[in-house]
């Protein structure tokens, strides 16, 4: 069964360790294929792209023209953020040798003992890509995951609130998390049998949605929430965000096969059907609400399919992916454009209603879409009740983690630099009031 990452990467191979050994065996070191080099530079670019333009555009337009910049700025600060943080110590933590099922050694803090010659493991034994190509890959969806809370708590939470949430959630959420389920030794990943999650459904999205959840109930609802109108002040930039995120998101699906292979090539179509199944679910289920299929609702539900597809991108046939995108819009649609209203829920961008459970629906479904009557990888002798199993304990210790977890972060920005922006400055607009520039200036 593959799972995306491995913390073998420790297959690294060191340039000093390389030059003390007999020539025998440098000539059997592993070197890396250059195909499958290309191809992983080439998918943790298209990563970057779902995050500076992609999400910043799609989160960007659908706020109000006053608070546009603050998103921008919000999401590449955030991102650069984990950035630096995952090259000082998240690497470490989450793909370290060593450590325990719950978080990695230090002993790779600072990226010590990585050089252009060491090296990462793939799924097929023998094939190896540099060190630094995986350390980059992995380090886009750190950025992404973080970056992903912020769609639950626009428009009102400070900045500098922001970074110091990012700061406590990457080291005591995201890392150890990504551990559990990626590391050769985490927790998930050594469970009988293993939690599927081939690029993100626990890890990345889950987490993102609960923390962007409980960051919501404990920041509170804007001023004016379901008195004011708080449409969105262009659609046209939330579409172009919603392409750029789907044409990166081949990146983040196809790229965790960590190869250029036949399993890239299944997550790459899987990613095309579900999205597709995604966008028509979700108007069809406007419609069927008593409400006009809309362009936003198109974007949401490309989105949903994303989402639900990221865990089973390579353990899924193509009419399994059809089937678990639809599935996933029809539930996040109804959430959002049903039950949402009805609550005191500001999940402004609903990064809830999309990731949070667009990633539960896409894990535990995972589990069927590994079917071989459903076209799925699954062996014939797959078991369908343990694996269904391992997938809902999966989901309930992401959803318990992250929401112990976030609540501790944003506990500590608020005790430290506060959360909320003055109501002067939430009614004035986040973009003078948090950053002193417009987003636009008639």
């Amino acid at each position: 069964m593959k799972q995306i990452i491995r913390t073998a990467l420790a297959l690294g191979v060191a340039a000093t360790a390389a030059a003390a050994a007999p020539a025998w065996a440098q000539a059997t070191a592993p070197v890396p294929n250059k195909g499958d080099t290309a191809w992983m530079m080439t998918a943790t670019v298209l990563v970057m792209t779902m995050i500076v333009p992609g999400l910043a555009l799609f989160y960007g337009g659908l706020v109000r023209t006053k608070n546009m910049l603050s998103v921008l700025t919000q999401i590449l600060a955030v991102a650069s953020f984990a950035m630096i943080i995952w090259v000082t110590y998240g690497y470490t933590m989450a793909f370290g040798d060593g450590g325990n099922a719950f978080i990695a050694g230090f002993n790779k803090l600072f990226l010590a003992g990585v050089n252009a010659d060491s090296t990462a493991a793939t799924f097929t034994d023998g094939v190896v890509i540099p060190e630094y190509v995986f350390i980059a890959f992995q380090m886009t969806f750190a950025a992404i995951t973080v970056s992903l809370v912020v769609g639950g708590l626009v428009e009102r939470m400070k900045f500098a609130g922001l970074m110091v949430f990012a700061l406590i959630w990457l080291t005591i959420v995201y890392f150890p998390i990504a551990h559990m389920v990626w590391a050769g030794n985490g927790l998930l990943f050594n469970w009988q049998p293993a939690a599927l999650d081939f690029a993100g459904g626990t890890v990345v999205h889950i987490n993102a949605g609960i923390s962007a959840l409980v960051g919501a109930i404990i920041i509170g609802p804007r001023l004016g929430y379901k008195k004011e109108i708080m449409a969105p002040h262009s659609l046209v930039m939330t579409l172009i965000g919603t392409g750029l995120l789907w044409v990166g998101w081949f990146g983040f699906n196809a790229g965790s096969a960590l190869e250029a292979n036949g399993s890239a090539a299944l997550a790459m179509i899987n990613t095309f059907v579900a999205t597709a199944a995604g966008v028509l679910f979700w108007m069809l289920t406007e419609r069927m609400l008593g409400h006009k299929g809309s362009m936003l609702g198109a974007c949401s539900g490309a989105i949903a399919g994303l989402v639900a597809v990221t865990p089973a991108a390579g353990n899924s046939g193509p009419f399994g992916a059809i089937l678990l995108g639809a599935i996933a819009a029809i539930i996040c649609a109804y959430f959002v454009v049903a039950v949402k209203p009805k609550l005191n829920l500001d999940d402004s961008l609903d990064a809830f209603g999309i990731h949070g459970i667009g990633g539960i629906v896409g894990s535990i479904g995972t589990a069927f879409t590994m079917l071989p009557g459903l076209g799925g990888p699954g062996a014939a002798d797959y078991a369908l009740g343990p694996q269904l199993v391992t997938q809902v304990v999966a989901v309930l210790i992401s959803v318990a983690w992250a929401g112990v977890g976030s609540a501790i972060a944003f506990s500590i920005a608020k005790a430290t630099v506060g959360l909320r922006v003055s109501e002067e400055v939430e009614r004035e607009g986040l973009d003078l009031g948090e950053h002193g520039e417009r987003a636009y200036n008639y």
